[in-house]
């Protein structure tokens, strides 16, 4: 529950509140203070009667009304100051700073329920306890440094951990990133990360809201929230990157099925972040130059102009950027001999565009008006630019300003000397603008930003599933594990899912029999070992049925062997689709290149079920091997728009039967024409 009180107090109370601004009461107040809070400000010290100037109780009892309360106390003090602040004082928002709580002891848990229950009776908000406080333009009630620029269309941080949040304003302060709000949830007792996403969503003011959100989340509590929330704000025209700390705990998790041994909650908070439309960081640096990224005017294309009198910068920055699939395109032609015949003899405009470190503000204004002017293959600008040089920085940087304000292509600013070039980078800061310290951080998030997919529409495909033969399939099925292939082959046919023919017997005439029929060569496969490759249970390419004999009387001496299946011996590509169960998430579905490679190289691509095409696509193309997919030196490519509707339907599947857990099916066969599953397993738990 997020109050009026707590966004907007009319009155604030530091209770533990201290002149030694090294304590947390202490700096809390004097926040408060240089952070010029227009309110009615008091202060609970037993042993003062003034604190910083700020009128002090001795007891909460003799505090007047008041709307926010910030307690600075240890834990054991918490849940009585609480309800006497909450019941008498009728005040209606807490935050609590002190540790001790849920996150030490069992006994900390126990004063934790007694707050939240006493703050849920009387309708109040709760922030904490374990946190550094709730910072935005109305009041800073937060003890840490540094306070940043704060202004209505900063930037909206929310942080699971508070020491967290301080780092990342530490980088964000460092690059002139400005912000709204700083949530610190702490424990998030009462309100966590979704709940105040909910709130931002659900509130969200167009005209008045900041468009910027950056998460550091610790634990997800509610996926399907988060989900809905952080896609109907990105709707709402809102930008929203976020790192997820804590996910590969279960990535060495041993599992039964090649999607088992590569799933992890990594790969469902991957799949969740695609789903929504987040960026998603894994560092603060990346966080907040993401954040930066998003202060600008948005890219309409993938095409960069860089400009730089250092060769070596220019260079590491187009690595980076091609390495994120965008593009720096070679200036060549008539306009780019133009150009260079009005720079210093030596420039290079090929494309990083040199202009030498003796190159003038004139030269850089030159070259900018060239790309928003004439280059027609330009989509932004970088322009890296710092000491050494031959000129004086600030009125490289005033050319900068000017044209960061004019211009319709935006500008990166990578200025990179911000020690010998401290005042003049700090001058270009004030006037509101970021700076990009490093370009190689910078390629990289904007390689993530470009990349990231577009909120996922709600409605699940259910064109050619049948969900009640699903259905009656699944209820059908008597014992959890992994269900026998007739079954598995049923589940399939009824969601759509083309299957190559095959045949399963302990019968050695009957599977012989099935082999003549279709056609040789053929390939056998043992039906009971989990893993048949491991253990000699697939031959490929048999040819006569007196090698099918001899392979099928060895496989059956196999441990676990219970049948033999034979197929007709396809060609094509080896593709990848498997699932897996995550608890609280549901359903991620993975794919990549199939046979060996899918755990060999783990370069595959996650969604969360139910998906869409556009979903599919964006998973397909994100793959390493997506040249692979479309065909590569004279290899011709598989038919993309079968695989994409083979991953829509297992995922639409997979919502009407939950009771699956885990499955595969590696590999399916694709060439340019069809895309065929040969050999699923599936694994039920009712």
């Amino acid at each position: 529950m997020i109050t009026t009180q707590l966004l907007r107090p009319e009155s604030i109370v530091v209770v533990g509140a201290s002149n030694n601004v090294h304590k947390p009461g202490g700096a809390i107040l004097k926040n408060l203070i240089n952070g010029g809070y227009q309110g009615e400000l008091r202060a609970v010290n037993p042993k003062e009667k003034e604190v910083q100037g700020v009128p002090a109780f001795a007891d909460v009892q003799d505090v007047p009304d008041t709307d926010l309360a910030v307690l600075a106390v240890p834990a054991s003090m918490c849940p009585g100051i609480v309800e006497t602040l909450a019941g008498r004082k009728h005040t209606r928002a807490f935050i609590i700073l002190s540790a001790g709580f849920g996150e030490e002891t069992h006994e900390g848990a126990l004063l934790e329920e007694r707050i939240l229950e006493t703050v849920n009776k009387y309708g109040a908000s709760l922030i904490g306890p374990n946190c550094i406080g709730l910072m935005n333009t109305w009041h800073h009630s937060v003890f840490s440094q540094p306070i940043p620029n704060l202004n209505p269309k900063g930037v909206d941080l929310i942080s699971s951990s508070g020491a967290t949040a301080v780092f990342i304003l530490e980088s964000a302060v460092t690059k002139g990133l400005q912000f709204n709000s700083v949530w610190s949830v702490g424990n998030a007792k009462q309100i966590g990360v979704e709940d105040v996403l909910q709130f931002m969503d659900e509130n969200f003011d167009s005209e008045k809201d900041s468009r910027i959100k950056l998460l550091y989340i610790e634990s997800i509590q509610n996926p399907d929230r988060l989900l809905f929330h952080a896609s109907s704000l990105i709707r709402k025209g809102c930008k929203i990157a976020a790192i997820k700390a804590g996910s590969s705990e279960s990535g060495s998790r041993a599992a039964s099925s090649h999607t088992g041994a590569i799933a992890s909650s990594d790969s469902a908070v991957e799949a969740l972040f695609r789903k929504a439309g987040i960026v998603r960081c894994f560092s603060r640096e990346e966080l907040t130059t993401v954040g930066c990224v998003f202060t600008l005017p948005e890219l309409k294309g993938k095409n960069f102009a860089i400009i730089t009198h250092a060769g070596g910068p220019g260079v590491m920055l187009t690595d980076a950027l091609s390495k994120g699939g965008l593009n720096v395109p070679k200036l060549e032609g008539n306009l780019a001999e133009e150009l260079k015949a009005q720079l210093f003899p030596g420039a290079a405009v090929g494309n990083p565009i040199d202009i030498l470190a003796t190159g003038t503000p004139e030269h850089l204004r030159l070259c900018i008006d060239y790309c928003e002017e004439k280059f027609e293959n330009i989509d932004a600008v970088m322009a890296i630019f710092g000491t050494p040089g031959l000129v004086t920085m600030f009125e490289m940087y005033d050319v900068l300003h000017e044209k960061m304000q004019v211009c319709s292509k935006p500008i990166f600013p990578i200025l990179p000397s911000i020690n010998t070039a401290g005042a003049e980078v700090a001058a270009f800061l004030a006037k509101g603008h970021v700076n990009f310290s490093d370009e190689v951080t910078l390629g990289t998030a904007l390689s993530r930003i470009v990349n990231a997919p577009k909120p996922a529409v709600p409605e699940i495909e259910l064109f050619g599933v049948d969900v009640p033969r699903i259905r009656r399939i699944i209820d059908s099925i008597p014992d959890d594990g992994y269900i026998a292939p007739h079954h598995v082959q049923a589940l399939l046919h009824a969601a759509g899912i083309p299957l190559v023919d095959e045949f399963v017997s302990d019968n050695k005439e009957e599977v012989v029999a099935f082999a003549r029929r279709c056609g040789f060569p053929v390939v056998a496969k043992v039906v009971g070992p989990v893993h048949k490759s491991d253990v000699g249970g697939v031959v490929l390419n048999i040819k006569s049925e007196q090698h099918l004999s001899l392979e099928f009387d060895r496989m059956m001496q196999i441990a676990d062997a219970k049948a033999i299946m034979v197929q007709p011996m396809l060609k094509g590509t080896e593709l990848f689709i498997g699932a897996k169960y995550e608890e609280k998430f549901g359903h991620v579905v993975l794919c990549g290149l199939g046979g060996i490679f899918v755990e060999v190289l783990k370069d595959v691509s996650s969604g969360l079920a139910p998906l869409s095409y556009e979903e599919a696509y964006s998973m397909i193309h994100s793959l390493r091997a997506y040249k692979i997919i479309q065909g590569t030196r004279g290899q011709k490519g598989v038919n993309e728009d079968k695989f994409a509707e083979i991953i829509v339907r297992l995922s639409t599947l997979l919502r009407f039967a939950t009771e699956i857990k885990e499955m595969d099916i590696n590999p399916l066969l694709a060439t340019e024409k069809a895309v065929v599953a040969v050999d699923a397993r599936i694994r039920i738990e009712k």
